[in-house]
């Protein structure tokens, strides 16, 4: 962050502070400090009134558990010099306590882990928390490998004939300008046709020239193959350690309690942190 104004003024962090999610709290507490802001933090805890009623000695504890992850995490952001308030919410799902609390917050960007314990075999998954909250949020979602850093080097936008392009590419241009890094836009043509890489095109040449309107300069590339596959690929070529998505792509406006496929496995698959933009 170079000190300018970010993209978001009400930074949610969800951690249940495990080592899963320590990639998702390095990232939130730089974004926070780097914009001289607050930052909210929820510590979802589990318990249901099934819990309470057989063992309420179990739902103390998860209470205990949840107020001493949520005390750690008062220490690490007062060490980094961040003002935080941290917020336990009870809840029989961790998605639950988590988009209800950033939809009473007002939030506009939930930082969150990628997976967790049950996924940490496959690189390829994505956890069903942090699917739920990509996929339901009220606001753009940050979801982040636990051994991620900040972006540094530039931002790949990721484009394709949705109507969610346009946020795409608005929200790439306000994280160039807090940023100062170069953006690139890449689509992906699903064959080789001259119909799939003329929208392709189309899209690339659209989400360039509202970048340009906002006065961010970005390089378009048009790739042929996989979606998810093509965009990591775009990414690792051009260096980009932020990968910026729509939550559903232009195929995905039937499904909407679903985070779009494409946008899944760029998730699943991105060593580094991907935003999935809100519609």
């Amino acid at each position: 962050m170079n000190g300018a104004t970010l993209p978001w003024q009400r930074i949610v962090l969800a951690t249940e502070h495990t080592e899963f999610d320590a990639g998702a709290e390095r990232v939130a507490i730089a974004l926070a400090r780097g914009g001289g802001q607050p930052l909210g933090v929820v510590v979802p805890a589990l318990v249901n009134a099934q819990l309470i009623a057989v063992a309420p000695e179990l739902a103390e504890r998860a209470d205990e558990a949840a107020a001493a992850r949520g005390k750690e995490m008062l220490r690490i952001a007062a060490e980094a010099g961040v003002r935080v308030d941290v917020r336990v919410r009870e809840s029989d799902e961790a998605q639950d306590a988590i988009v209800s609390h950033a939809r009473d917050t007002h939030a506009d960007l939930v930082v969150i882990r990628r997976v967790g314990r049950r996924g940490f075999l496959s690189r390829l998954l994505v956890g069903e928390m942090a699917g739920a909250v990509a996929s339901r949020a009220p606001c753009d979602v940050l979801l982040v490998p636990r051994d991620a850093e900040s972006w540094r080097r530039a931002v790949l936008a990721a484009v394709d004939a949705s109507a969610s392009a346009a946020r795409v590419a608005g929200t790439t241009a306000s994280i160039a300008r807090s940023s100062g890094l170069p953006v690139f836009v890449a689509s992906v043509a699903a064959d080789a046709g001259e119909s799939s890489r003329a929208q392709a095109d189309a899209s690339v040449r659209s989400a360039v020239e509202a970048l340009a309107r906002d006065g961010i300069a970005a390089t378009g590339d048009v790739r042929v193959g996989k979606p998810a596959a093509e965009i990591i690929a775009a990414a690792a070529e051009r260096g980009a350690d932020l990968i910026v998505v729509g939550r559903r792509g232009a195929s995905g406006g039937l499904h909407r309690a679903l985070l779009g496929s494409t946008a899944l496995k760029v998730v699943g698959a991105a060593d580094c942190p991907v935003l999935v933009v809100g519609d």
